[in-house]
Parts: structure tokens; sequence; C-alpha cells
């Protein structure tokens, strides 16, 4: 996969499934693990992809870990749909072991290249945003409930499950418009490079 394309596609993904959240009335744990086993997967195909590519040993064998992580976590969050265990605290563990692992590692990628990979300062962002979901979740009682009523008068009920799902709808969200943003600005910066090349042929 080509440098730039990797993380548009990651940031493609995240996108639509924070779309899918955002117009669903149901924010169920379910729908939060089912969101998080495919974002998992497709993002660790896609970090597998960049590692792929990586010139150095040492980064490279981090991002493959990386990866594996991600498409590990992923997978086992579809086999807890599959398996009927949709309760909040298998989301908040599926959640919390994916945002430390692989936002620690990315981060870790990113301060490691900085200065030698163009896309470190990317890989910095996205670990840190990744670390502040699982802070985020962590914080959040499992037993939160609060009643409250809407504008049209009907009673409501906030729970932990509908803030995790919220939260974790926000992160694809921010992460998929800077992943996308991320990949055209690499597209981008190859253009001159490559246009130089054809000339000078």
């Amino acid at each position: 996969m080509i440098a730039w394309a990797a993380p548009i596609f990651r940031g493609a993904i995240a996108l639509a499934l924070a779309m899918v959240i955002t117009f669903s009335a149901d924010h169920s744990a379910a729908l939060g693990i089912a969101t998080l086993g495919i974002f998992g997967i497709s993002s660790g195909a896609s970090m597998g992809a960049v590692a792929m590519r990586s010139p150095r040993s040492v980064t490279r064998s981090i991002q493959f870990l990386n990866a594996i992580v991600a498409i590990a976590v992923g997978t086992g969050a579809l086999i807890t749909i599959a398996a009927g265990f949709t309760a909040l605290a298998a989301l908040i563990a599926l959640v919390a072991t994916f945002a430390v692992i692989t936002g620690s590692l990315e981060l870790f990628c990113g301060f490691r290249e900085r200065g030698e990979n163009a896309s470190a300062r990317d890989w910095s962002v996205v670990g840190a945003a990744t670390l502040a979901l699982a802070l985020a979740v962590l914080v959040i009682p499992p037993d939160f409930v609060q009643q409250f009523s809407g504008p049209d008068g009907v009673a409501r009920e906030l729970t932990a499950s509908v803030i995790i799902v919220g939260l974790l709808s926000a992160y694809l969200a921010v992460v998929g418009v800077y992943l996308a943003i991320a990949g055209l600005s690499l597209k981008w910066a190859d253009q001159p490079v490559n246009v130089k090349k054809a000339e000078g042929s």
C-alpha cells in the first residue's frame, strides 16, 4: 500500500464508523463492541501495511506488533459479539485494552521517528488521542445512570454505555479527519519529488 494511502484508508473507515454511531439511536455496548471490532481489524491492516514500508528495523517491529494487537483485539470484539456477550464490562475492557496498547506503541513510534519520518507527527497525535480515549473510558463509573427529560418532555436515561459509545464515536471522527488530512498531505508532499524525477529522466 502506498504510504499516503494507508492513513486515508484508516481515516475513511474511522469516519464511516463514526457516522454509523452518530445516526444510530442505539448506543448500546453491543454497538460499541462491533464498531471497535471493525475498526481494530481495518486499523491493524493499515498499520501493518505501513510497517512493511518502514526502513528501520526497530520501528518496523513495533509497528507490526501494534498491527497484531489491533487485529487481535478487533477479532476478539467480533467473537464477543458472535458469542452474545455484550455486557458493558466487555466494552470497557476491549476499548481500554485497544487504546492503551496501540496508543502507547503508536506514540512511541512517533517520538522515535521524529525528524526522520514524515509520518512521525501523525503517529504521535493519533497515539496521544488513542491514549486519551482510554483515560476517558476508564474514568467513567460503569454504574453511572442519570435520568433526564428531553425538549419533547419524554423521559430519557443517560448511562455509562451511552457515554462510552459516544466517546468512541467522537474519537473516530477526530482521528478519521486527522488521518485523511495527513494522508493527503503526504500525497501532495510526494508530488514535487515525482515531478523532479520525471524532469530529470
